[in-house]
């Protein structure tokens, strides 16, 4: 039973519950306290390209923000996530950076004048195919000053109107996300007090296995005492940005990402840690609907049982544009950056990007290209009530930068709703329900801001 349950957070982090990052109050110099050895690495706060100004506007009580429209159909029974559109062969990185170099700026920004205001969910209907076609140009659209995305019921009417078909989580049996509101297919965000203090790094709601189409994040409560940004970067921006040297030798060697550790007594006898070995692979990791294998020792430790996906290229070109962009979770994942921004959660949900030919951890100097990069094209968006971040999931990729007091963000993910061949046929497995329900509990035993020593 101790086994099981430790392995029920198998994928603890995997979709971004990774650190600390800078807010309003920070910037690049800060130097943040760290529970770490002083061996380790001081911790810096990361910064960002774009950091828009706040403007307080009013969002509605939690009573009145969370309350569904009963009288809408019931819309759990929602898509499985798709299959990731893998489409990595033959490309020339040289090229990918002049044509992702091209690409128009992410985010754009849709602002809502009195009138458009006003219309409520007729704004969207009405302007439905400029801002889906707006949405595959930039990678993503920051919707601001409507009213209508305040509450639960208005943000359905939104994404309804503009066409948009949810499904799951691709790590929805994870259980880093809870539902907000299940009949309205609505994930809430990493709100939880034990991880505000957490910088979650540049990712894209994506595994080697499924990958959400799009998204919408909606804020229906920024942070109540500060901080909580949301963080947005164009992955054909990064591309551009890379090094080519670096870029093509990632690219080349392709990428493993390590997903959670399980630390076995390393005096354990060899057959006892193989039994373990195939118990995990076996019987539980197969539940969290990941091609993954299980590893001891991949990054050194004696004894540690690693769940690691396969191999994948870090350069995805767009489902549907073609555009080369940056696919890549490593700027969340990479344990080098992580040990050296503010990070707290435990050892067992601690992740590591590696060399897929070789197996080793990438070094620290491909490390900081990954983080200058990124960061240099990170907008730090300030979301009030009612804002809502539209996504391309295969253009943008996201992340989130610690808060202080109570934040309330919410997110729905979209299939293909134009391609039914890429959508698939499969419906929501509700026997997934319950790992997510138990690994939800698991985390909300943490105390909040909590914090562990690392090595």
């Amino acid at each position: 039973m101790k086994l099981f349950t430790a392995t029920c957070v198998l994928l603890l982090t995997t979709s971004g519950v990774t650190g600390f990052s800078a807010n309003q109050h920070y910037n690049a110099a800060t130097r943040l306290h760290s529970t770490v050895s002083p061996e380790t690495p001081e911790r810096v706060a990361p910064d960002a390209g774009w950091i828009p100004e706040w403007e307080d506007r009013q969002g509605l009580s939690p009573e009145k923000f969370i309350a569904s429209n009963m009288n809408k159909p019931d819309a759990s029974g929602m898509w499985e996530c798709p299959l990731t559109r893998w489409n990595s062969e033959g490309i020339d990185v040289a090229k990918a950076q002049k044509m992702a170099k091209a690409a128009p700026h992410c985010p754009a920004e849709l602002r809502a004048s009195d009138a458009d205001n006003a219309k409520g969910a007729q704004y969207f209907a009405d302007n439905k195919e400029k801002i889906r076609a707006d949405l595959l140009k930039h990678g993503a659209v920051w919707i601001r000053g409507f009213d209508l995305m305040k509450s639960v019921s208005g943000n359905r009417e939104m994404w309804e109107a503009l066409n948009l078909d949810p499904c799951l989580d691709p790590l929805h049996s994870s259980g880093l996300r809870k539902f907000a509101s299940e009949r309205d297919a609505l994930y809430e965000e990493v709100n939880k007090p034990s991880l505000r203090g957490h910088y979650i790094g540049l990712h894209c709601e994506s595994t080697t296995k499924r990958t959400a189409a799009y998204a919408a994040f909606v804020c229906f409560q920024k942070a109540t005492e500060g901080g909580g940004r949301f963080l947005v970067a164009d992955g054909a921006a990064i591309l551009a940005e890379m090094d080519t040297d670096v870029l093509q030798t990632l690219y080349d060697r392709e990428l493993r990402i390590s997903v959670s550790n399980l630390d076995i007594p390393p005096g354990f006898p060899e057959p006892v840690k193989e039994g373990i070995k195939i118990l995990v692979d076996k019987a539980v990791a197969p539940k969290f609907d990941m091609d993954l294998e299980m590893m001891y020792e991949a990054d050194g430790k004696p004894g540690r049982l690693q769940a690691i996906e396969t191999a994948e290229s870090p350069i995805n070109r767009h489902p549907v544009t073609g555009l080369p962009v940056w696919f890549n979770n490593a700027h969340n994942h990479a344990r080098k950056l992580r040990d050296r921004r503010p990070c707290g959660v435990p050892e067992v949900g601690m992740t590591e990007v590696f060399f897929a030919d070789t197996m080793d951890p990438l070094p620290l100097e491909v490390c900081q290209e990954i983080k200058r990069a990124s960061e240099k094209h990170i907008t730090s968006l300030a979301m009030e009530p009612g804002d809502v971040l539209l996504v391309d999931n295969y253009r943008a990729l996201h992340g989130r930068d610690v808060f202080q007091g109570d934040r309330f963000h919410a997110v729905t993910w979209f299939t293909w709703d134009e391609q039914e061949e890429w959508r698939g046929n499969e419906r929501r497995i509700i026997e997934k329900n319950a790992m997510n329900q138990m690994i939800n509990g698991m985390m909300d035993w943490l105390p909040k801001d909590f914090e562990s020593n690392q090595s």
